[in-house]
């Protein structure tokens, strides 16, 4: 079990010779030293969050069973973030910077997942795949994807005073 998933406590494989299956897709950060496969049917939506973190590097993700991803790059390569309430740790490329995935465990959203930044697909046409938007800046989970953006400044009906 390497480092990343033993503090998720979920196990896959840093093999690099492993060979995406068919639904499989590929990955990289910009200068290509951190590199990933998952399972994951495109056609259906990508989640758009605004929390601050989503916004901020611009997160287009797919949310996975960490079964459903395979580091295939040594992690030394990756350096993490993590804040607040420790509910997700994003993983970065040490060398560009590129913010390529995320672990976490969120309730609401199924348990233990991974977060893979679709902006870093390799051969993928972001415009063909749906889109949906998350409230994940207000705690908003149990409202569920819709498929308008959620606003940023909590609306009346939230705030609380």
């Amino acid at each position: 079990m390497n480092d990343i998933n033993a503090r998720h406590g979920t196990a896959t494989s840093t093999t690099t010779a492993a060979r995406p299956t068919a639904r499989g897709h590929l990955g990289s950060c910009h200068c290509g030293a951190v590199r990933f496969a998952f399972d994951a049917d495109l056609g259906k939506p990508a989640g758009r969050c605004n929390c601050t973190i989503c916004t901020k590097i611009s997160q287009l993700g797919g949310i996975l069973k960490p079964s459903e991803f395979q580091l295939l790059s040594d992690e030394s390569h990756l350096s993490s973030y993590e804040w607040g309430f420790k509910t997700s740790r994003r993983y970065f490329c040490k060398t560009c910077g590129v913010h390529c995935f995320g672990k976490g465990n969120i309730p609401e959203l199924g348990g233990e997942y991974v977060s893979v930044n679709y902006n870093c697909l390799d051969d993928v046409e972001l415009r063909d795949i749906p889109v949906v938007h998350w409230d994940g800046r207000h705690d908003n989970w149990h409202a569920g994807p819709r498929n308008t953006p959620w606003p940023i400044k909590a609306p009346a009906a939230m705030n609380m005073g």
